[in-house]
C-alpha cells in the first residue's frame, strides 16, 4: 500500500517512486508484477494523474520498470543480492593487461586552443561567469574573516578536511544522492584528479588492473596510467557498462559514472547496477564511482547514486563543487569504505590538509545555510531551459540528419550525423563560421572504436540565444541552405 505524507516536503511523485522502488527492490513486487494503471491509482491515491505519471516516468529511466504501450507497465527483473547487508570487505588482488594511448596532437591544439576567436563555443566545462553567487560568497567570507574560529587559518588542520563542513557533505549526500556514510567517512581533496591519484595510491599493494569505462573522461584515463597500472578500456553499451566484458578482462577495480556517463550520456540500469556490485562483491573488487554532474537532471529526479545499493562495501564514491557550484573552487571528496579509510589513515597519518581551511569554512556556511540547494535549483531551472531550447533548435533545424544522445541531463549532448559526416570535417566547417564544437574521439582509448560521425556540444556558458544563433550557424555550415 501506498502511503502519501501530504506533510511532507517532498513532492508527492517522489513519495510514490520511492515506495514502489522500495517494493521492487524487497522482492515485496516480482518480475512481471503489473503496476496499477496510472488513472487507477491516481484515483486511489486522489492525486492528480500526472503526479501518477512522473513517478512511473521514473521507475522506467532507472529500469525498474518498464512500459508496454498497450498493456500497462511491468516490473523488471532486479538482482537484489547486492543490496545492503553486512557484506564483505575484504581486500582485492590484481592482474595484469593493455597500454596507453596518446591523444593525436591535432586534436588536443583544438580543444586547448584560445576561445576568443570562437564568436560562439559550445563548451562543456565551465559555468557561466554570472551563475556563480559572488555576493553571498563575499558574504560568508568576511564573517569567517570576524568568526571566533579564525584562528585556524593560523594552523595545520585536520588533513581530512574540517569536521563540520564533512558533516554537511554526509548529509548532503544523504539526502540528495542516497549516499550512506558518516562524515568520518568523508576525506576532502583539491579537484577529482587528486581525489583519483589518492585511491590509486591507496589500492597500489593490491590491485595492478584498472578498467574504465570506453570512452571514458581523458583527464581520468591519465591519472590512473600515471600511477602505473595496466589500463583495462571496457565498452559502454546503452545502459551502462558492459559487466560480461568487465569481469572477462580480470580488472578488479573500475571506474565507472554511472548517473550520466561521460561522454555518451547513457545513465546506467538498475540491472547493470546490480550486476557491477555482485561482480564487485563476488571478485573483491573495488568500484570507483564518479557522481561529477548527478544533479542536473531535467524532466526527472536525480537518480540515485550506486554506492546507495551497495551492501558489500566495495563502492568509493567521488563528488566534487566542480559543477554545481565553481570549478576553480577545487573542492572535491571521497566517502571511503570502512576497510579502506583505515588504510588512508595508515598511508596519510602524516600528509597535511590540501584545502585552505578558509575556502572550507565558507562553504561549509554555503551548504549549512541553504544556499547551495538554492543555487543548484537556480542552476538545474537555467540548465533545462538552455537545454530545452539546444534540443528544439537542432530538430528543427537538423531533423532526421543527427540524432540526439544524452538528452535531460548534465551540461552537454552528443550528435551522431546520419549522412556519415566525419567530425574533422565537421569541426573545419564550424570553425569557418566562428563557431567552436569538440571532438569526441579524444575520449577513447582505441580511437580507431570511436564512431567519426559524432561531436560533443556543450551548451552551460551560451546563453539561451547564443545557443539558437550557433546552432543555426552550424545547420547552414553542415548542410546548407537557410
Amino acid at each position: 500500500m501506498i502511503y502519501i505524507n501530504h506533510d511532507s516536503k517532498k513532492p508527492i511523485y517522489l513519495q510514490i517512486y520511492e515506495q514502489i522502488r522500495s517494493a521492487i527492490l524487497s522482492g515485496a513486487l516480482s518480475e512481471g508484477d503489473k503496476l496499477a494503471s496510472m488513472r487507477v491509482l491516481a484515483k486511489t491515491l486522489n492525486v492528480a494523474r500526472n503526479t501518477v505519471e512522473y513517478a512511473y516516468a521514473q521507475l522506467c529511466l532507472e529500469g525498474f520498470v518498464l512500459n508496454k504501450p498497450g498493456a500497462g507497465f511491468f516490473v523488471l527483473s532486479v538482482d537484489n543480492r547486492s543490496l545492503p547487508s553486512s557484506g564483505n570487505r575484504t581486500e582485492g588482488v590484481g592482474v595484469t593487461f593493455n597500454r596507453d594511448q596518446s591523444i593525436p596532437e591535432d586534436l588536443l591544439a583544438y580543444i586547448y586552443e584560445e576561445s576568443q576567436q570562437y564568436q560562439y563555443d559550445f563548451g562543456f566545462t565551465s559555468i557561466p561567469d554570472g551563475l556563480f553567487p559572488y555576493s553571498a560568497w563575499g558574504k560568508l567570507y568576511n564573517d569567517v574573516l570576524k568568526s571566533a574560529d579564525r584562528h585556524k587559518m593560523n594552523v595545520y588542520n585536520d588533513k581530512q578536511g574540517d569536521a563540520e563542513l564533512r558533516k554537511e557533505i554526509a548529509r548532503h549526500l544523504s539526502f540528495s544522492r542516497g549516499v550512506r556514510c558518516c562524515f568520518e567517512q568523508i576525506v576532502l581533496c583539491c579537484g577529482m584528479q587528486y581525489s583519483l591519484d589518492l585511491i590509486c595510491m591507496l589500492l597500489s599493494n593490491s590491485v595492478t588492473s584498472f578498467a574504465i569505462e570506453e570512452p571514458a573522461n581523458d583527464r581520468i584515463r591519465t591519472v590512473i596510467t600515471n600511477n602505473r597500472y595496466n589500463l583495462i578500456p571496457v565498452p559502454v553499451e546503452s545502459d551502462g557498462i558492459n559487466v560480461n566484458a568487465l569481469e572477462r578482462s580480470g580488472a578488479h577495480a573500475v571506474f565507472v559514472t554511472p548517473s550520466h556517463q561521460f561522454p555518451t550520456g547513457v545513465l546506467m540500469s538498475i540491472q547493470k547496477r546490480m550486476q557491477l556490485l555482485e561482480w564487485a562483491a563476488g571478485k573483491n573488487a573495488i568500484i570507483v564511482e564518479d557522481d561529477y554532474d548527478s544533479e542536473l537532471r531535467y524532466h526527472s529526479a536525480p537518480v540515485p547514486s550506486l554506492q546507495s545499493f551497495d551492501g558489500s562495501d566495495r563502492v568509493v564514491y567521488m563528488g566534487s563543487f566542480s559543477k554545481a557550484l565553481s570549478p576553480d573552487l577545487r573542492i572535491s571528496y571521497l566517502v571511503l569504505p570502512p576497510w579502506l579509510l583505515a588504510k588512508y589513515h595508515e598511508t596519510y597519518a602524516r600528509y597535511r590538509p590540501t584545502i585552505p581551511w578558509l575556502q572550507q569554512r565558507v562553504l561549509f556556511r554555503f551548504i549549512k545555510e541553504g544556499y547551495l540547494e538554492r543555487h543548484i535549483r537556480k542552476l538545474c531551472n537555467l540548465n533545462e531551459k538552455k537545454h530545452d531550447a539546444l534540443v528544439r533548435v537542432i530538430e528543427e533545424l537538423m531533423g532526421d540528419k543527427v540524432r540526439i544522445h544524452g538528452k535531460n541531463a548534465g551540461s552537454h549532448v552528443v550528435l551522431e550525423f546520419a549522412g556519415g559526416e566525419e567530425q574533422k570535417w565537421l569541426i573545419g566547417r564550424a570553425k569557418e563560421f566562428g563557431v567552436k564544437v569538440y571532438p569526441t574521439a579524444p575520449f577513447w582509448y582505441n580511437e580507431e572504436n570511436c564512431p567519426k560521425n559524432t561531436l560533443l556540444i556543450g551548451y552551460s556558458t551560451l546563453d539561451q540565444e547564443k545557443i539558437i544563433q550557433g546552432i543555426t550557424l552550424l545547420s547552414k555550415a553542415w548542410f546548407g541552405g537557410l
